[in-house]
């Protein structure tokens, strides 16, 4: 076995989840596309980063590095960060400022970097001091109810700075994962074209492979690893090359 992992749920409205896992042997895992923006705290090596992740738009295979340790805290399409908009980070990342080994910089101010047990606080803490707010319009838009009171401009504007996606981006990558399941749970190809909405089966084909990093007969087949782990996860690899060196 290549790494340890746990997660858990947290009581904060803006948080996902929160996960940890420690990488102790060879290992890779092909990653599919994910809505959501991720903070990720790295140590390799002896060294401790603070990174932020923001949604990743295809699938991709990430190799982990021996040794390391990842705490993720994954955030709620809705919750953002002015400071650190979402929409600037799709398909990337940023390492924020190191003030000492065991801190970083944010907001002109020094903030210990969290751990699996008190992220729940650091949230807290960012939501006090007004760095990580709520948009209402993205569980709007999602939920289909019309804001009359704004122009459409200015929804997809909003939408857009919260989340970093478009609705419908977010709508293709969630009927991915739907088929999916589907194909995983023996619906039989054809049935989780109509099942998934998609227009015939190239289409679900195309889509697969770009979200999810497979065709739907190798996920029909099992012929895929353990289920995918947080895309953010491809970006700290990267950058802890640049750690290491």
């Amino acid at each position: 076995m290549g790494r340890i992992y746990e997660e858990r749920s947290s009581d904060s409205p803006y948080v996902e989840k929160i996960g940890h896992f420690c990488i102790e042997g060879a290992y890779s895992q092909l990653c599919a596309a994910d809505v959501f923006w991720n903070f990720m705290v790295v140590k390799h090596l002896g060294k401790t980063v603070f990174t932020v992740w923001g949604p990743e738009t295809k699938a991709a295979l990430m190799t982990f590095p021996v040794g390391a340790e990842f705490l993720f805290i994954r955030f709620k399409l809705g919750g953002f960060m002015p400071k650190l908009p979402v929409n600037h980070l799709v398909d990337s990342g940023m390492l924020l400022p190191e003030a000492t080994s065991q801190k970083f910089w944010l907001d002109s101010a020094a903030w210990e970097i969290p751990d699996y047990d008190n992220a729940d606080t650091f949230v807290e803490r960012l939501v006090r001091d007004g760095l990580l707010v709520y948009e209402p319009v993205v569980e709007a838009v999602i939920g289909e109810r019309p804001q009359a009171a704004m122009a459409p401009r200015t929804v997809r504007h909003r939408f857009l700075r919260a989340t970093g996606l478009t609705h419908s981006k977010i709508q293709q990558i969630a009927r991915a994962k739907r088929a999916t399941a589907l194909l995983e749970n023996g619906v039989p190809i054809l049935d989780a074209v109509d099942q998934a909405g998609y227009a015939d089966q190239p289409h679900m084909t195309r889509s697969l492979r770009r979200y999810i990093g497979y065709t739907p007969a190798e996920i029909a087949q099992n012929l895929t690893p353990q289920p995918p782990v947080y895309q953010i996860e491809r970006g700290s690899e990267m950058r802890l090359g640049e750690v290491a060196s």
